[in-house]
């Protein structure tokens, strides 16, 4: 009699919520074709895959979609050596919209920010709501000589058009800007990439807002943990 423990049952999956996954497209606007059309379950499951990686508010690149666009280009930089900038904005004093107008306004603003951020880049950019009023932006094949002029024409395309909001007067509307260039034939990771930003970001907080702050190559340095994820042997060692 054979003593082998006898191999589970394959657990069945969870049944579809289809309903419940309609009534989310059609909360985001996805026109889909008519149920007898041919092409609806795929029109179904193309706007699901729209919807994991958006942001619903805005529609712009959800934080997930970020990452996953940050980590593709990350391998580009180390592979290419080509330049390529991460800037991090953050809408200034977003509370004070909120409490003012209240948190219909600032969904409004929310939209509106993400619209101008759409207008002042190319279609090779990535734009993602990063979380509450904060943004990121991934620049590929940016050089140094170009990274502030961009992001000044982001803060100023925003600072010269106020957003129009429901029963009443537009709202002036700043942001301020950090970014940093990804250090170039290194594979650096992610988190350390973003904390550089982000490290300008508040720097351009602190100076007053509505400004931008951009690491410049000259001032960049290649921290001892990028450095260690370059090679994973010492023969390079003293080249460092």
């Amino acid at each position: 009699m054979s003593s082998e423990p006898k191999p589970r049952p394959t657990p069945e999956p969870p049944p579809l919520q289809l309903e419940a996954a309609l009534q989310l497209l059609q909360q985001a606007g996805c026109v889909l074709p008519g149920r007898d059309d041919p092409a609806w379950p795929q029109a179904v499951i193309d706007g699901l895959c729209t919807l994991s990686s958006r942001d619903a508010l805005t529609g712009l690149s959800n934080r997930r979609q970020f990452s996953l666009a940050l980590e593709r280009e990350i391998d580009r930089v180390a592979r290419t050596g080509e330049p390529a900038l991460v800037l991090m904005a953050d809408i200034d004093h977003f509370k004070r919209v909120n409490d003012t107008h209240g948190h219909l306004a600032g969904d409004a603003v929310l939209k509106a920010v993400a619209s101008r951020l759409l207008e002042c880049v190319r279609p090779m950019d990535t734009v993602a709501r990063y979380g509450g009023e904060e943004f990121a932006i991934i620049l590929p094949n940016c050089p140094p000589a170009f990274g502030l002029a961009v992001a000044e024409r982001i803060r100023r395309k925003v600072e010269q058009q106020p957003v129009a909001i429901d029963n009443g007067a537009p709202v002036s509307v700043t942001i301020s800007l950090g970014g940093a260039f990804a250090p170039q034939w290194v594979r650096s990771t992610a988190a350390l990439w973003v904390e550089r930003a982000d490290q300008h970001l508040f720097r351009a907080k602190a100076e007053g807002r509505n400004r931008a702050c951009i690491e410049q190559p000259p001032q960049s340095q290649v921290s001892a943990e990028e450095k260690s994820l370059l090679f994973s042997t010492t023969q390079f060692e003293d080249l460092a």
